[in-house]
């Protein structure tokens, strides 16, 4: 939401996919043009805040909190403290044309992209070449920086929703908040869940493990950190006993919550390395890369009525499996799974 009594001032408020994120990195996210100094200069002079609070660069955001953003953040050549503005880098013509090619849906105020296999969506430790990078160097095309409105996992493949200004951002973040978005993923997993229609209500926290971090199941006495998390989940077609395509929609939009549902109730997606589904491949040939797939995506167009209804084509890794199978994307194509 915009602050409308003082148009130097916005007030932006803090999205449930944000929660325990620090305000330093929360920063990162939203204003990369902005270094660590200069925010640290806004944080001691009370021009940005918290829920009207002054706070400090580690402050942990909760939902919903408020996030007093002054326009001297926004256009820091322009503020207080003679803070300069570093020049927005430029992508080269291979990301550019990366860019280019996922593109599925673009308009004034939106654009949707096919997110490849194993690219990252932001950056993180060892992570220099990611979606939202290529986006920032981007803001020439676009006519101003493009925003992630959420996040797909590195080898997550699909439908991946990008704001192209900071009021569509604005206002697709509350509606990704209030759940109005319908989200339906593919996936492919060992076994046929039983029943093959059911709801998986489990709260999940996160834990460290060898190969990064992943989140389980919450244990009894861990309700302060459990993460509420929801999927329905439906049996599309199967492979006799070995393997199922499954059409997955999770009501919340919690970290690895497809992954980590799928292998609790015994039917792990195929592929997936860090939640036991990377060995023992349900047949030959099928090529050991996560098969989950954001298939489609149907949210309310944040400027004017009407719907965004977009769906993805099958990435090729998933493409060859579901022929390997003898699964029909054709048969489906109406309601999508």
């Amino acid at each position: 939401m915009t602050d409308r009594s003082n148009e130097r001032v916005e007030t932006i408020e803090v999205a449930e996919r944000e929660a325990g994120m620090r305000l330093d990195r929360w920063f990162r996210t939203h204003f990369p043009e902005i270094g660590h100094g200069y925010l640290q200069k806004l944080l001691r002079s009370g021009q940005v805040r918290v829920n009207a609070r002054r706070v400090e660069a580690n402050e942990r955001l909760q939902a919903g909190a408020q996030v007093r953003v002054p326009k001297a953040a926004r256009t820091p050549r322009e503020g207080a403290h003679g803070s300069s503005k570093p020049a927005t880098p430029s992508a080269s013509k291979a990301d550019r044309d990366l860019i280019e090619s996922m593109i599925l849906y673009e308009d004034d105020d939106v654009l949707v992209l096919d997110k490849p296999f194993g690219i990252a969506v932001q950056g993180g430790t060892g992570t220099r070449r990611h979606i939202d990078g290529m986006l920032a160097g981007m803001a020439d095309r676009f006519g101003d920086r493009p925003r992630l409105v959420h996040r797909l996992d590195r080898d997550t493949t699909g439908v991946l929703l990008v704001a192209k200004h900071r009021a569509a951002a604005a206002k697709l973040g509350r509606t990704f908040q209030t759940r109005s978005a319908a989200k339906t993923y593919w996936a492919l997993v060992k076994g046929v869940p039983k029943p093959p229609q059911g709801k998986i209500e489990v709260p999940l926290v996160k834990a460290a493990g060898p190969d990064g971090d992943r989140v389980r199941r919450a244990r009894p006495g861990e309700q302060k950190e459990a993460m509420h998390a929801t999927t329905h989940y439906s049996v599309v077609d199967r492979a006799a006993h070995k393997a199922s395509w499954v059409s997955l929609k999770p009501v919340t939009g919690r970290q690895h919550q497809l992954r980590a549902h799928m292998e609790l109730i015994g039917n792990t997606i195929v592929g997936d390395n860090k939640y036991d589904g990377g060995m023992d491949l349900p047949a030959e040939n099928i090529t050991p890369k996560l098969h989950l797939h954001a298939r489609r995506l149907v949210i309310p167009h944040p400027a004017r009525e009407g719907k965004i209804d977009v769906t993805a084509p099958l990435p090729p890794h998933m493409q060859e499996t579901w022929d390997l199978l003898g699964f029909d994307v054709r048969r489906f194509d109406k309601d999508d799974g």
